[in-house]
């Protein structure tokens, strides 16, 4: 389990006194900790599921690119490696990213497996690739991908 992963990972970045992994590691456990308080129910007391922590990371990774592109383009450098840095740890718990090429074929398989016509299939679609390559796909370009498919 994901989370397992990610706690003795903490641990171990920790004891060799790596600051920028066990700072990025905390903060990583803390947004899972708060998904698991928001989604906290009588039935359920294991907390979020490893596919719902992946969207967490995937969410997390997005904001430190957007930050490191403003930290650059105010010339904030240091920032912005820094930034870029907590990218790098942050990826090391996701699934490697799908090539275009895949992408391509994901969302020619999507449209084929719902029958999709016309862009107000999209939601459809995008709905389908959701479901089958969450954490692997940039989700906005492949959005832009299907639009131009289906036109």
């Amino acid at each position: 389990m994901l989370r397992e992963r990610l706690t003795a990972d903490l641990k171990e970045a920790a004891k060799a006194q790596d600051s920028r992994r066990t700072c990025t590691l905390r903060l990583i456990l803390a947004a899972i900790k708060d998904r698991d308080i928001a989604a906290e129910t009588s039935d359920s007391t294991d907390g979020v599921a490893d596919d719902q922590i992946r969207h967490i990371l995937a969410r997390m990774v997005a904001q430190r690119e957007e930050s490191a592109r403003g930290y650059e383009e105010a010339g904030q450098l240091d920032l912005a490696a820094a930034e870029r840095d907590e990218i790098r740890i942050i990826r090391g718990y996701l699934p490697r990213p799908m090539s275009d090429a895949e992408v391509q074929r994901a969302i020619e398989r999507a449209i084929r497996d719902v029958g999709a016509r016309s862009i107000r299939d999209m939601g459809r679609i995008m709905a389908h690739l959701k479901a089958n390559h969450s954490g692997r796909m940039d989700f906005t370009k492949a959005g832009a991908a299907v639009k131009t498919q289906l036109r």
